[in-house]
């Protein structure tokens, strides 16, 4: 099973990037995928989730707002659109999924499979 993110880079403050994360060896389509973050020096932390049907989003409080969890099931493809990006928002993104729970994964214990991460830079 790989979750394969993509779609990170540089971004000047004020400005947008979308993270893609597509799934294979194994179908998402019945569970709840997020996307965490991680900063130097900082814990991995819970960025947004989405349930199995797209119909029920959540988000950090961080990032409410700016941030937009999408999925595509018929592409096993998970989608994190970020706006009005911060210098804050500078870190290591990970997608990620859960085996069972079919509305939301919130807690880096409850990951069961993590994407290899992919890096934000947003400067000032």
């Amino acid at each position: 099973v790989q979750l394969q993110a993509c779609g990170g880079g540089l971004a000047q403050a004020g400005g947008s990037l979308r993270l893609s994360c597509a799934a294979s060896g194994r179908t998402f389509d019945r569970h709840a995928m997020a996307w965490f973050r991680q900063a130097p020096g900082k814990e991995r932390e819970f960025v947004a989730t989405i349930s199995w049907s797209g119909g029920s989003t959540y988000y950090a409080d961080s990032v409410k707002g700016r941030f937009t969890i999408s999925r595509d099931n018929a592409k096993n493809t998970v989608f994190l659109q970020m706006n009005s990006l911060k210098p804050e928002d500078t870190a290591v993104y990970y997608c990620a999924a859960n085996s069972f729970s079919t509305t939301r994964v919130t807690m880096t214990r409850d990951v069961d499979y993590w994407g290899q991460g992919t890096q934000v830079t947003v400067s000032s």
